[in-house]
Order: C-alpha cells, then structure tokens, then sequence
C-alpha cells in the first residue's frame, strides 16, 4: 500500500497524520515551513497557533468543550499535546503556544510511519491524498485547487491576530487577577477603564492609522476574529458589548463593576507573556503601541509581538465535499482543517480527524465511520457538506449545528448537557 500523501502540517494535517499512522498506514507528510512561510507564522514547528493560544472552553457545556472531549476519546494527538501544555485560562483550555506546538512536532516527526518531507507543494499529488493546506494555503497550491476542481470556487476573508504583552510591564495597581463570575480559577488580568478613558481609548482606535493589506474592507473581515478597530468603528458601545465588556468582573478596590475592562490571558507557561483577549489587529505598529497603551494597566507595556493581518481562503464546500470532507468528483482527494470552512483550532483538528479514520477505514476494507449528528465533530462534517446552506460561511462547532433535544429542560447549562452526554454516548468506538 503506497503512502498516503497530507499536506500541511497546521493542526487538522498533524491530527490527520497522527490518526492514519496510528491506524497502521504510512504518511508522507509535506510541509513547505521552515523553506517558506507566510507573514503569520513565526515557528518551524507544526501545529503553529497564529492567533490565539486559547482553545476556547474546555466545559461539557459548551459545544467545543463537547468536541475537545470527542476527540479525547479518539486519541488526538492535538488534544494530548494540548492537555500536557495548558495554562491556567479560567474554565477554558489555552497553551503555552511554544511547549505545545514543539510537543506536537516531537510526537509527529518520531512517528515510525510518518515520513516528514519540507517544502512546498505547488500541484495536488496522485494517489491519496489530504489537504490541510489551512486557510494560508500558497498562491501557487490554491491556483492548483482551482485549475484541478474549477467549480469548487474558493472564498476569500481576512484574519487578524492579537498583540503580547509582557507580565512585568503591566501595571498591576491598575488591573487585577480574576475570571469572569469567578468561573474557575483567577487567570485573567482584568485592566479597567472609566468612561471618560474608555471613550478617549475608543476614539483613537477608530481613527488609528491602519496597515495596508491589499484587498482588506470592513465587510471582509470574519465575524469571528474580527479586528478590534473595526468592531471600534461600529460604534461607541460596542467594544462594551464584546472583548472590554465588564459583566461578570468586580474590581477588588471598589466593589463595582467598571465600565470597561480589556482582560489579559496567559500565553506561555511560565506566565511572562500574555495576549490582549479579543484584541485581534490589523493596525500600523505604532499604532497599536500608542493606541493599545491608553489602556491605564498598559501605559508601560512592552508589546513582545505586535497584530498582524493575513489572507485566510476557505472552499465553498457543500456540493463540493461529503460528510467525510471527501472530493465528491474525486474520492481520493480529501480535504482538512480550515480550508474545509470549519473556523478554529480544536475544528480543525477534528475535521482532520474525521477525514483520517475514514480514509483508513476505506484503505483497510471496512465500512465507513459513521459519526451522526448527534456527535460535534460529525454535526460540524454534516454542516460543510450541507448543500441547502446558500450562504456559507465558516462555523465553529455549536449546539445550533446538532439536532436540538426533544424535551422541554429548564436552563440552558441542563440542556446542553444532556444533549452532551448525548454525543458521547453516540460516539463510533474506534
């Protein structure tokens, strides 16, 4: 049995990789880092977080907490690795970026069935093949894609990712430690803002000069990682509504609730560097240097890495992929991560997931995996493949995507958890 050819070594390749050796079947895994790059990226390693280094709530209750313990349960090198390198985050599973992506590429590259080859590719290989190109795909791999399945019509959207600050230069007299609700552990940095800093803060943000990236409008950007000047722009209190809303946070000096507050989330183990939460950017430098340092807590902040802006392509995938993000006009021809249209980390992994037990399945004669909707990460492959959605856009996994539960439960916490307890039970055991 010839190898089996993934491209990409982002998340969903890595996940991919992991399962189909794990399976008995010989990867070849293409990788175009460290020889090329893109503006994104600053590791060799695999499984890169570019954006945040949160993977968002670990808590059965919520849809991705749900599909982190799914892909638990189905040996996820991604989750492992995840779960060995978390860092306190409250009731959410975020990572020490570095420790994490280096785990990840130990794990992979002394697999005895994975044969890690660099550089880029530039044209879809024969035989099978998955790719997890992710949404910063090259030029010259998406030009193949199109030229290979001309009536697969790839959607363009921008992507922003958040600013470091350094711990030692936050000014702690002006912030405090604590979660929302006081859910979980005390791991955020909460900054304040009167209304009288807010509203200064949030006038210079919405006229701070932008970086020029070709192609970038308002009406480009998705809903999900939206840069937060843009949100600035949408007017004076939205900002208030999302990332610097203060429900839920009393300050310890007070006892009041603040009318704005920026929180902080842990980004390395060590606790030296933190991310501004929600502060995704595609801002000149000093921009973000003189705007973000209005921020009373942030007045002397050593910013370790500034917001960047960069091009993420996804696939108009229903009609175009099954519910095994398998190439419906050539069933050799797989597709993982988010290119696929599945937004966010733990997505991706199991997007690349899915495609792999599958793949293994068809190589070794068995049937086909069946992950019902029930399951998160057979809701999300129903979702991408779904041909009656006409506006498709890129999901993270949601209860809204699985069948609701049939019985009247009061409050909301209840529900999802039955419908949770649900999915696992539903899950193949494979």
């Amino acid at each position: 049995m010839s190898a089996v050819t993934v491209i990409g070594a982002g998340l969903a390749g890595c996940e991919a990789a992991w399962q189909l050796a794990q399976r008995g079947i010989s990867v070849e895994l293409r990788e175009m880092k460290p020889e090329k790059s893109t503006p994104a990226h600053h590791s060799g390693d695999f499984a890169e977080l570019v954006c945040s280094n949160s993977l968002r709530s670990d808590q059965l209750e919520n849809a991705v907490g749900l599909l982190k313990e799914e892909l638990r349960r189905l040996g996820s090198i991604i989750l492992s690795c995840a779960d060995a390198h978390r860092v306190e985050a409250g009731a959410a599973l975020a990572v020490d970026r570095h420790g994490f992506s280096a785990a990840v590429t130990q794990a992979i590259r002394s697999h005895p069935l994975i044969t890690v080859v660099p550089g880029e590719v530039t044209d879809i290989p024969e035989g099978e093949a998955i790719i997890a190109a992710g949404p910063l795909a090259s030029a010259a791999l998406t030009d193949s894609i199109a030229k290979r399945f001309p009536h697969s019509a790839t959607l363009n959207f921008f992507d922003a990712a958040a600013p470091l600050v350094s711990f030692e230069s936050i000014d702690m007299d002006k912030a405090w430690f604590a979660s929302r609700y006081d859910k979980g552990t005390p791991d955020y940095v909460n900054c304040t803002l009167s209304k009288e800093e807010y509203l200064d803060f949030w006038q210079a943000l919405r006229t701070a000069e932008e970086a020029e990236v070709h192609g970038f409008e308002d009406s480009s950007v998705f809903e999900g990682c939206m840069p937060v000047e843009v949100m600035a722009r949408r007017g004076e209190d939205t900002l208030r509504y999302g990332p610097l809303k203060p429900k839920g946070l009393r300050d310890p000096r007070t006892g009041l609730t603040p009318y704005a507050v920026v929180q902080l989330r842990k980004d390395n183990a060590q606790g030296s560097v933190y991310n501004l939460v929600g502060f995704q950017t595609h801002l000149k430098w000093p921009e973000q240097k003189r705007v973000f340092s209005m921020i009373p807590a942030l007045r002397n902040a050593e910013f370790l890495r500034y917001g960047v802006m960069h091009r993420n392509t996804y696939l108009k995938s229903p009609g175009f992929l099954n519910r095994y993000y398998q190439v419906m006009e050539a069933p050799n021809i797989m597709f993982a991560g988010q290119i696929t249209g599945v937004e966010g980390y733990v997505e991706s992994a199991a997007s690349g997931c899915l495609c792999a037990i599958e793949l293994a399945h068809r190589l070794q004669g068995k049937p086909p995996a069946d992950f019902p909707r029930e399951t998160a990460i057979g809701a999300l492959a129903l979702y991408i493949s779904d041909v009656s959605v006409t506006d498709f856009q890129p999901m993270n996994v949601n209860f809204g995507i699985m069948p609701p539960w049939p019985e009247r439960v009061k409050g909301k916490r209840e529900k999802n958890a039955l419908i949770a307890q649900r999915a696992l039970a539903a899950l193949p055991q494979l």
